[in-house]
């Protein structure tokens, strides 16, 4: 059975480190969601504009269409801040799995400064924050926290998408 999942949460809360295990562990393929951004959303985040809905709308239609295709299993990074993001996601996939990785502001603003060459400036990052709309709650999705270390992430999702499946496979 094959699995599409979505890592997600605001800059610095460490989706990329942890979708290249989940993705390696699944044996599934890695969609790094910044490496599509349009060149002008690009060129705005590198001078400290947020983006807005509009820049985000063909942003989160191809990464949609990344998913859909793909005929095996697939992980996602995205940040998907809103609602509106995420449901645009499940209208492509629908049985989108999102493992959503809470961090607290500080933590995050910190994370971002200290990185390199990444083109999401530290400035940013409060924006990500006024912006986010929590999916805890919402339907198939798992909440890790950030300042667990990333084996306890992982696993916790492992367990949790190995439960999803043995359960849909058995339906």
């Amino acid at each position: 059975m094959t699995v599409k999942v979505l890592v997600m949460g605001v800059s610095g809360c460490g989706k990329s480190t942890v979708a290249v295990r989940l993705a390696s562990a699944l044996g599934a393929r890695l969609i790094e969601g910044d490496d599509f951004h349009l060149p002008s959303s690009q060129r705005k985040m590198r001078d400290g504009i947020p983006l807005n809905d509009n820049d985000r709308w063909p942003w989160l239609d191809q990464l949609g269409a990344l998913l859909s295709a793909d005929t095996g299993s697939a992980v996602l990074t995205c940040s998907a801040l809103k609602r509106a993001y995420r449901d645009r996601l499940r209208a492509a996939v629908p049985s989108l799995r999102i493992v959503y990785i809470e961090i607290a502001p500080d933590d995050a603003r910190a994370r971002v400064a200290a990185r390199t060459g990444h083109l999401f400036p530290a400035s940013l990052v409060a924006n990500q924050f006024a912006t986010l709309e929590s999916p805890v709650g919402e339907s198939n999705v798992l909440s890790v926290a950030a300042a667990q270390p990333v084996e306890a992430q992982l696993g916790a999702a492992i367990d949790w998408l190995g439960h999803v499946m043995s359960t849909a496979s058995a339906t």
